[in-house]
């Protein structure tokens, strides 16, 4: 079962543009809660105590206890919202979860075995992995943290696909029911093959540069004479 998160919060009773934009200034959160047939709810949190758990992988797969006064309310992420710019966390949305009720949510895939590939150690080749998550169904506490896929047997132009992933017990993933053209594949290894393009450069012919007498394309045109060049020892002045 995935990891617990205690977030700390406080009910928010304004709203609007102009109280999330207050609430920021004092380093706080907003946030809302919903699901689970009850009125949503909003939230504040501490930004900073936020920002650290978001640096833990396992926060955005995982079921949060999120805890108001003395009482406290299981619930998962759905949505994050950051500041294109700066280290900032604008607003949270969670979904309240009960035991008893199904739950989707994206879990990471961590491959296995990448370093040891047959077709990394004998093919030379290169892992790509096509499929960073996966969205599951379960009941909470079934909710893996992460799904494992074992590659270290993958030989060169070999692919691996989501019915390959193992999982755990009560756990399904939606996508293996749609036909299997729309099952795409998670992680191949294959050579990468690199082209070196060269720029053919056009010599062009230099402006003013005096061209060598003699050479082709270098005749006057039809019709013109040619200029006169002065002889030997005559000077070019009168």
């Amino acid at each position: 079962m995935a990891e617990k998160f205690d977030l700390i919060a406080d009910i928010r009773e304004d709203s609007g543009k102009g109280a999330s934009r207050r609430l920021r200034r004092q380093n706080k959160v907003p946030a809302i809660i919903y699901g689970a047939g009850r009125p949503p709810r909003s939230l504040t949190f501490d930004h900073d105590k936020v920002l650290h758990e978001l640096e833990n992988q396992s926060f955005y797969s995982s079921v949060l206890n999120i805890k108001v006064g003395d009482k406290s309310q299981a619930a998962i992420v759905k949505d994050i919202q950051r500041h294109p710019a700066k280290r900032q966390v604008l607003h949270l949305d969670f979904q309240r979860i009960v035991a008893d009720q199904l739950i989707r949510m994206n879990v990471p895939i961590n491959l296995v075995g990448a370093d040891i590939a047959v077709g990394v150690k004998e093919g030379g080749g290169t892992v790509s992995q096509m499929r960073n998550d996966v969205e599951v169904v379960c009941l909470p506490k079934h909710l893996p943290e992460y799904l494992e896929l074992d590659i270290s047997e993958l030989e060169l132009d070999g692919l691996m696909y989501m019915a390959d992933i193992p999982l755990p017990e009560g756990v399904e993933i939606p996508e293996l029911a749609q036909e299997v053209e729309q099952v795409q594949p998670i992680v191949s290894i294959h050579i990468i093959k690199e082209e070196v393009i060269e720029e053919e450069v056009e010599e062009e012919a230099i402006e003013g540069e005096v061209p060598v007498a003699g050479e082709e394309g270098e005749v006057a045109a039809e019709g013109e004479a040619p200029a006169a060049t002065p002889d030997a020892g005559e000077s070019k002045e009168d």
